[in-house]
């Protein structure tokens, strides 16, 4: 494996941090403060009535907006769940302001439903070209609205329940860390380090949001893990040993059903394998250990080396890269990234890798990557 230290782009590292809020469930149609939110963009009085007026049968909350700036304002301030917009509307056209929504994270997700009384095919293909989920032609007819904007919600919803889902989990893997109080912001810090060696080889957004959710996922099988094994201050039996070792497989079982994590799971199964195919749990060596999982485990022993624990101290910054470099040469480590890891720590970012480093500075660090991965 040829790796070129990239410090340039290295240099621009920010670090990503956790949600913690939990989107809501959906509850649809029963509770009118969680009822479905619609924002109907149209600057003629009598088009928005009229949709309204269509629509009402049904327990939606109803926003209205004369101007794309005035529902950016609504936006803002609102969970919106549907957005009707006409083809023609003052400031910018409705497929630029399609097209604006669905390039923002916080709006890209919010299906479209565009309106037009201008016949062409020429005009459905530009609103479906830029982002709009569907099309309809004035005058409306209610029936086909409410189905459309049934089906669009139910959609939205299932979106909605994705997301949650995944939130849950990283709500769930930080529950695990949390049990241990000698581990405070050891997700964030993971996340801080193995982004930073991902940014230093130059890895694609795609591998650092990797990198950033298996800081959080990577240890989530010891969910299942008891007490007595997890936080037994001496060694472990043989029997308590394979026990321990069984989180890797727990942890990618878990994460198993949610798609969006599938490039997260090899982290999370191989970040305990050894260079030279002593580790677990399926005995990989050298390359055969994927790159991402390698990078975490990197990150990892640097962060368990320079954290007090119930049987050791915390070691200086000097001392753990000693320790890793020592095991990169007895061949437990990658040879190349542990090298790379200690010239990363030389850089004059590097009092942001320092485990001694501010909570507010690392999780400000973590927010501004997070926004930058998720766009």
């Amino acid at each position: 494996m040829a790796i070129q230290t990239k410090k340039a782009a290295a240099k621009e590292l920010t670090f990503p941090r956790a949600e913690m809020h939990l989107p809501r469930w959906e509850s649809v149609l029963e509770d009118a403060a969680q009822a479905p939110a619609i924002l109907i963009v149209d600057d003629v009085d009598l088009n928005r009535r009229l949709l309204k007026a269509i629509l009402k049968a049904a327990n939606y909350r109803i926003f209205e907006a004369k101007r794309p700036s005035a529902a950016l304002a609504i936006l803002e301030r609102e969970k919106i769940d549907l957005v009707v917009v006409d083809l023609v509307i003052p400031e910018m056209p409705g497929p630029e302001f399609a097209r604006m929504l669905k390039n923002d994270r916080r709006t890209q997700l919010i299906p479209i439903l565009m309106t037009t009384s201008v016949q062409g095919t020429e005009n459905e293909v530009a609103g479906i070209e830029s982002g709009a989920d569907e099309f309809l032609l004035k005058p409306l007819q209610p029936s086909i609205v409410r189905s459309r904007v049934r089906a669009m919600l139910r959609n939205k919803a299932l979106i909605d329940s994705l997301e949650e889902a995944e939130t849950i989990l990283f709500a769930l893997a930080q529950s695990v860390e949390h049990r241990d109080k000698y581990t405070g912001m050891h997700c964030e810090r993971l996340a801080s380090y193995s982004i930073a060696l991902g940014r230093a080889l130059g890895l694609p957004r795609q591998d650092q949001l990797a990198l950033y959710r298996g800081g959080y996922l990577h240890d989530i099988g010891k969910i299942g893990i008891p007490d007595s094994i997890l936080f037994k201050r001496g060694l472990l039996t043989d029997e308590e040993w394979q026990t321990m070792r069984l989180h890797t497989i727990r942890g990618e079982e878990i994460c198993r059903p949610m798609k969006t994590l599938a490039p997260v799971l090899p982290i999370i199964r191989s970040h305990h394998e050894r260079w030279d195919g002593t580790g677990y749990p399926d005995r990989l060596a050298g390359e055969e250990i994927p790159l991402l999982a390698r990078i975490l485990q990197v990150a990892d022993i640097y962060d368990a080396l320079t954290t007090a624990r119930p049987y050791k101290p915390a070691f200086t910054h000097q001392h753990a890269i000693e320790i890793m470099l020592e095991e990169a040469r007895r061949g437990w480590r990658d040879p190349e990234l542990v090298p790379l890891f200690a010239e990363i720590c030389q850089m004059p970012y590097a009092e942001e890798l320092s485990p001694i480093a501010g909570n507010v500075t690392m999780q400000q660090s973590l927010e501004n990557m997070r926004r930058e991965l998720s766009k």
